[in-house]
């Protein structure tokens, strides 16, 4: 049996966990299958998100780093119209978010061949972007902010990204506090898959997101990471988002390079650990650094050792 990257005290406390089967890949509604592991393209249309906020708010900007992406091999797009940044990050009205994606979904819909996600805490949002082509609706709240958002995922038999976070968009992170982590994380992302498929979600378009940098400090993010196998051993996909946070910059730098090595280097890990997709802005590395990580921990169909 392969041996999990790291261990923990956490993931050794729970090591009698019942290990469920992931799947290889996800396959949406509309027959389209997204193999595992894969790279999930950002793409903000907002003036203020932490990494990229204004580059990309003009829809023709916009629509061409989208498919620049998909031309650097990116999986799937992921479409946002409301910054979540750790700091100063505010509510905003769904009309301006709907302003912001509605013309960018409308054209990617048409050009882009890989799925697109969108990325939204309201179901008029997801709604509008399901009619425009997108397959996976990203919720950081995990379904809990709108109360028509699971049964809008159940109708269309969409994708679904539960994410873990506490507190709200500007304030998240005074609710950085954690008995235990890990243990709660898992239990929480496991209660929200159950109240998804309670609500009418295919199972298995249901994807985990521990929500590395929402209501977590460094070493909380670091933490959750070494335990990505017990969050994996619930059997759904996860999904990382490393990518330039505040704590990659913490520990290896603020430069754009240290931000893309370090980066790089969850990414790698975190594939190694049994995660199914990474949440990048550097599509073209992300792709480079996940097939090598997957080739070398065994999850590449091309390059299985024998048993």
């Amino acid at each position: 049996m392969r041996r999990s990257w790291i261990k923990t005290k956490s993931s050794c406390d729970r090591g009698s966990r019942r290990r469920a089967s992931q799947s290889p890949h996800l396959k949406l509604y509309d027959g389209r299958v997204i193999k595992f592991p894969a790279v999930m393209g950002v793409l903000n249309v907002t003036p203020d998100s932490f990494s990229d906020g204004g580059r990309y708010l003009e829809a023709d900007r916009a629509v061409e780093h989208a498919l620049a992406m998909e031309a650097a091999g990116a999986d799937l797009i992921d479409v946002g119209g409301e910054s979540s940044r750790p700091a100063g990050a505010s509510e905003i009205p769904v009309e301006i978010e709907l302003a912001r994606v509605r013309p960018v979904l409308a054209r990617l819909g048409k050009r882009l061949r890989v799925p697109i996600s969108i990325d939204t805490r309201r179901a008029e949002v997801a709604r509008v972007a399901l009619e425009s082509g997108a397959a996976i609706i990203n919720d950081i709240t995990a379904l809990e902010h709108d109360c028509e958002m699971a049964a809008l995922a159940a109708r269309a038999k969409c994708a679904v990204v539960l994410m873990h976070m506490r507190g709200g968009l500007a304030n998240h992170i005074e609710f950085a506090r954690y008995r235990d982590v890990v243990r709660e994380v898992v239990e929480y992302l496991e209660a929200r898959a159950r109240f998804a498929a309670g609500a009418g979600v295919v199972r298995s378009r249901i994807i985990l997101d521990p929500g590395l940098g929402f209501a977590k400090t460094a070493q909380h993010n670091l933490k959750l990471l070494a335990a990505l196998p017990d969050l994996c051993a619930l059997g759904y996909p996860v999904l990382v988002g490393a990518s330039r946070k505040s704590f990659v910059a913490r520990i290896a730098g603020a430069g754009e390079r240290e931000l893309e090595f370090g980066t790089a280097a969850a990414n790698a890990l975190a594939v190694a650990a049994g995660a199914s997709i990474v949440r990048v802005h550097d599509a073209g590395a992300a792709v480079a650094v996940v097939a090598m990580a997957a080739a070398m921990a065994g999850r590449d169909q091309r390059f299985r050792r024998n048993a």
